[in-house]
């Protein structure tokens, strides 16, 4: 796990609510995901819109049914037919994208991570949302979990925005703009404040 120690103390420093929120959590616990690009994205097409056990299931599936030991592979994936894909319970939608990011790792469109680490945030995601399936909010999230990118702001999250809400006593939801806003004290550890954010929406109840 990274000593992400630095930037909680700049975000302690610069904003007094965040501050309280923190002293309550303790420690960031943020920790990267292992794996491929293409496992990574295909977890994050898998999710989309499910809970995470039922996308977890249909993760589960495919494995079991590609056969796949170990690293789920592009080529395994563009060797089966859709219905294979089907079968494991994605839906046809959810089964061109993951069709359409294999043939973007397997051709070099979507580099490695190795490659993507040496890139700057907007030209990942750029390069990610290129590819049908893949939005903003996945390109964000892969950034954050999959290269520690620790200036991330997901301003489409829900739980960010939920989190904010709460922590800083708003009735509604903010606007991206007033996230935008406070976020400047945050600099360049956005991501952090973000984690911070989540946790607050899971220690009290969505109103």
């Amino acid at each position: 796990m990274s000593d992400y120690r630095e930037g909680i103390a700049h975000i302690v420093k610069s904003d007094r609510t965040l501050a309280d929120v923190i002293a309550r959590i303790g420690p960031c616990r943020l920790a990267l995901r292992t794996g491929t690009v293409f496992e990574s994205l295909v977890r994050a097409i898998a999710h989309q819109q499910l809970t995470g056990k039922a996308a977890n299931t249909i993760l589960r599936r495919l494995d079991e049914t590609l056969g796949a030991s170990g690293a789920l592979a592009p080529e395994a994936v563009l060797q089966a037919d859709i219905d294979v894909l089907r079968r494991a319970g994605f839906s046809l939608a959810k089964a061109s994208y993951i069709r359409e990011v294999a043939r973007a790792v397997a051709s070099g469109a979507i580099p490695p991570k190795a490659v993507m680490q040496q890139m700057p945030d907007e030209e990942i995601i750029a390069t990610l949302t290129a590819v049908k399936g893949i939005g903003r909010w996945s390109a964000e999230m892969f950034l954050i979990f999959d290269l520690g990118r620790l200036n991330v702001l997901p301003l489409g999250d829900y739980g960010v925005r939920k989190g904010f809400a709460i922590a800083y006593g708003m009735k509604t939801l903010p606007r991206p703009r007033t996230i935008v806003r406070m976020a400047k004290l945050w600099h360049p550890y956005r991501t952090l404040a973000c984690w911070y954010l989540w946790r607050v929406v899971d220690m009290k109840p969505v109103g």
